[in-house]
């Protein structure tokens, strides 16, 4: 059994609601016997749970299958045993077991909540296209190969122009650049678009020809840079649904904290 398939069925043990009390007109024995998985000391283990942790292995891409449930019997099966001991030990009565116990009720309420709201309302894909669309045209239809090399001072940028002007390579220089992300390779940034880089550095870069260097340092908030366009591509951009479901899980992000919001602004939270 797998780490994952153990979680899954832990909570899906800590989620499952008490066993219902008896009613006034018991049901027959083989009736009871069709609701529950197994008998443990003689409380039984509902069908119902296991079915629960199926459907969420499911989510995961785990199959339905006979080993499958047998192997969730068992395990529930072990954790019931291990729960009736510690109940008999007291453990289960300890203030630090109530407290997990306690958050592990509010994160499956709060997920059977969201799951509420979804259901309730979906994020279409008119949205989701919207977002793919947004994102697209900040990013741009082009992207630019640069070098650079940044160091603490504009007077030092100047020596390295000067440099650049009588005949120095960009790759040989940028081994005094305080950037150690691209200093070993040269000053290489690789290939991004404009909006992948601080403004004033990507406001220089766009307006120099391929092969070209600027001929006046560039500040930013990091430093000064002395800024080398390689090359330009056309934009390289996944198709929409290459990437809808990143999308949908970052809208459903935003609609979460929008439902936090929304409960924090009529609440009392003191």
């Amino acid at each position: 059994m797998n780490r994952t398939l153990f979680a899954g069925i832990a909570a899906a043990a800590l989620a499952a609601p008490a066993i219902a009390q008896q009613q006034s007109v018991l049901p027959q024995p083989a009736a009871i016997a069709a609701t529950r998985a197994a008998l443990v000391n003689g409380k039984p283990i509902p069908k119902s749970r296991v079915d629960a942790v199926v459907r969420q292995q499911a989510t995961r891409g785990v199959a339905d299958t006979d080993q499958l449930r047998k192997a969730v019997v068992e395990r529930l099966v072990n954790f019931e045993l291990v729960t009736q001991e510690a109940d008999k030990k007291g453990i289960t009565k300890s203030p630090e077991v109530r407290e997990q116990i306690e958050l592990a009720r509010e994160q499956v309420i709060f997920e059977a909540y969201m799951a509420d709201h979804f259901k309730a309302k979906p994020i279409s894909d008119t949205a989701l296209k919207a977002e793919y669309d947004k994102v697209k045209a900040q990013r741009g239809d082009k992207e630019y190969k640069a070098r650079h090399i940044l160091v603490d001072s504009e007077a030092k940028a100047k020596e390295i122009i000067a440099q650049l002007d009588k005949g120095a390579k960009m790759q040989d220089l940028a081994k005094q650049s305080n950037d150690a992300g691209s200093r070993d390779h040269g000053g290489d940034l690789n290939w991004n678009a404009p909006s992948g880089f601080v403004k004033p550095f990507a406001d220089a870069l766009v307006k120099l020809e391929k092969g070209k260097y600027t001929h006046q340092p560039v500040q930013s908030q990091f430093g000064w840079h002395v800024i080398q366009l390689d090359d330009t591509r056309a934009a390289q951009f996944p198709a929409f649904e290459q990437v809808k479901p990143q999308i949908q899980n970052m809208l459903q992000e935003k609609e979460v904290q929008n439902v936090f919001t929304a409960l924090r602004s009529k609440a009392k939270i003191e």
